[in-house]
């Protein structure tokens, strides 16, 4: 879409403000991390007991999936400072070839955690270099070319991949295979959100009412990311409209201003139910049919507007392909 949205989930790197302001609301720590408490259980344990073997040995490889904007790479972060390890980051798209990753894993150091973003889409040839340096930490190289090449096998430092993607299923299975942890981070409850948001107004020093604290949480999306975009426009909004207070009336106006329903929906997702119920009613549709009817790209639909959507109930898969719900239907009519 050629227009950003609120909404919209993923982040956006190349807004080098934006990064800035979301790295500083990140939180550190377990304790400071909301939501998520199974999870959290259990990485506490294994990381304790890392830290009690004086054996030299680090934490296994750590796989988190998911839906985008619930807190993978602020989870990896938090992993590296409990390690006290150094944090470097990458991502799938970036690491091109098996060079690029050769000298990435070279200078790491020993306990270093390396955060792979967006791992699923990692090539072919940087996977199969990745393979041996997860599980024998050993680098394989090949020096020169044709008759005269020759491989040379380079010892690396003991270090953790962590690994993020929002399609386990596109990962292909030896790389799966090789993360002793796979976590499943799951869609936030209206209570986790709204603390969220009260940390987040708190770090940006805004003041905001327990009423105006709950309607942005319902209106999130059970997100995180969302609702620390949704406290900074309704923030905005306060300061040019108001005196800088963020009541229940500021925010009311302010989601208006948005056109974000009651459900957390913006004119993109009501325009691809709307889509759907006029030219197929009830019946399923395709996933291509869908792109192409929205000017969308497929995977975008699939990982962004359909995980939520099939929470709430408005679209449910077939074998067929998607169908709008009745209830999305009663949704569009209240909201048209």
């Amino acid at each position: 879409m050629g227009i950003e949205r609120v909404l919209d989930a993923t982040s956006h790197e190349d807004d080098h403000e934006e990064e800035v302001l979301e790295n500083s609301l990140r939180p550190l720590t377990f304790d400071d991390y909301i939501g998520q408490e199974r999870m959290k259980n259990n990485l506490r344990v294994a990381i304790d007991a890392v830290k009690k073997r004086a054996d030299g040995s680090t934490l296994d490889h750590t796989l988190l999936y998911g839906p985008p904007g619930l807190g993978k790479t602020t989870m990896a972060n938090v992993i590296a400072h409990e390690m006290s390890a150094n944090f470097r980051v990458t991502s799938g798209p970036a690491i091109e070839r098996a060079g690029d990753l050769a000298s990435i894993l070279t200078n790491l150091q020993e306990g270093d955690v390396l955060f792979i973003d967006e791992i699923h889409r990692l090539r072919r040839a940087v996977e199969e270099v990745l393979y041996s340096a997860m599980e024998d930490y050993k680098l394989d190289i090949v020096i020169g070319k044709g008759p005269a090449a020759r491989s040379v096998r380079l010892d690396l430092p003991k270090f953790t991949v962590i690994g993020a993607t929002t399609r386990t299923g596109s990962l292909a299975g030896p790389l799966r295979d090789r993360f002793g942890m796979l976590h499943r981070l799951e869609y936030y409850n209206d209570k986790e959100i709204e603390k969220i948001i009260m940390r987040t107004a708190s770090i940006l020093n805004t003041q905001i009412s327990p009423e105006a604290v709950s309607l942005l949480a319902t209106r999130s999306r059970r997100t995180p990311r969302i609702a620390n975009r949704l406290i900074k426009r309704v923030r905005d909004y306060a300061d040019v409209n108001g005196d800088g207070i963020v009541d229940v009336d500021i925010a009311t106006k302010s989601l208006q201003l948005m056109e974000i329903d009651e459900l957390g929906l913006d004119p993109a997702d009501r325009n691809m139910l709307r889509l759907i119920m006029e030219n197929y009613q009830d019946r399923p549709v395709g996933l291509t049919t869908i792109a192409a009817l929205t000017g969308d790209e497929a995977t975008t639909i699939e990982d962004y507007y359909e995980p939520y959507m099939i929470q709430l109930g408005l679209i449910e898969r077939t074998p067929r392909g998607r169908r709008i719900t009745k209830k999305a239907e009663k949704h569009l009519a209240k909201n048209p």
